[in-house]
């Protein structure tokens, strides 16, 4: 007598192993990554359930959301059972997930160390794929009065504009400024360009009584700040 395939549908789990059931139940947080993500693609293949599915997706970026959020719709589709329709519901509810984190930046309005600008500016440019260049605007008090993107491309690759930085700085009334950009290879070593704009920036900022307060390398769930180091 020939055996009945196995079906592997979440719709033939015990209710306590079906994530959408478990999520009404007990609540979103209990539900691990991979069960999220089931959520979102609905289903799997004749051979691998979306939990499964979901766990492999996870375990091609070392189980790091951080670095699934970074994968193109393009590359989700590469994994067997994800057309295009899953690749860009995945993408989306990853945005959703950036973007709320970029909302809670917005109660920052005062920095009172390297860390503050770190927590400001990770979630806008700390998972990119390319190099951007970013001038925070500080009032006497320390308060964020202004944050631009100077450049975008790399600072070897873009002209960053000192005299656009400074008249920014006049027009809004800025005392202090601080740099920051994100190093997408991940490394934290600041290169010869980073000490150089650095050096010129400080330089000519201090003939308009305007103090260049830091410079921070941003690179994924870390930073290098030069006054930390000493090396502002």
């Amino acid at each position: 007598m020939q055996e009945k395939p196995v079906s592997f549908s979440i719709k033939n789990w015990a209710d306590d192993d079906r994530p959408r059931e478990k999520l009404v139940q007990k609540g979103s947080s209990i539900l691990s990554d991979a069960e999220l993500i089931a959520i979102l693609i609905g289903s799997g293949s004749r051979s691998e359930s979306a939990v499964e599915l979901s766990k492999r997706i996870l375990a091609s970026v070392d189980h790091n959301l951080n670095e699934l959020g970074k994968l193109s719709v393009n590359q989700l589709m590469r994994f067997k059972g994800i057309g295009e329709a899953k690749a860009v519901t995945i993408a989306a509810a990853l945005e959703i997930g950036r973007r709320r984190r970029a909302e809670d930046t917005k109660k920052i309005a005062k920095i009172t160390g390297s860390h503050d600008v770190f927590e400001l500016l990770y979630p806008m440019i700390g998972e990119l794929q390319h190099e951007e260049f970013w001038i925070i605007y500080l009032n006497n008090s320390n308060k964020v009065v202004h944050k631009a993107q100077l450049s975008k491309g790399g600072i070897t690759g873009t002209l960053v504009d000192v005299r656009l930085v400074l008249k920014q700085a006049l027009e809004l009334g800025a005392v202090g400024i601080i740099l920051a950009h994100n190093h997408p290879s991940g490394t934290l070593k600041p290169s010869a360009a980073d000490k150089q704009i650095t050096q010129k920036l400080k330089t000519a900022s201090e003939a308009l009584d305007i103090k260049v307060l830091d410079h921070l390398i941003i690179a994924q769930h870390d930073y290098f700040s030069f006054a930390d180091k000493g090396i502002l």
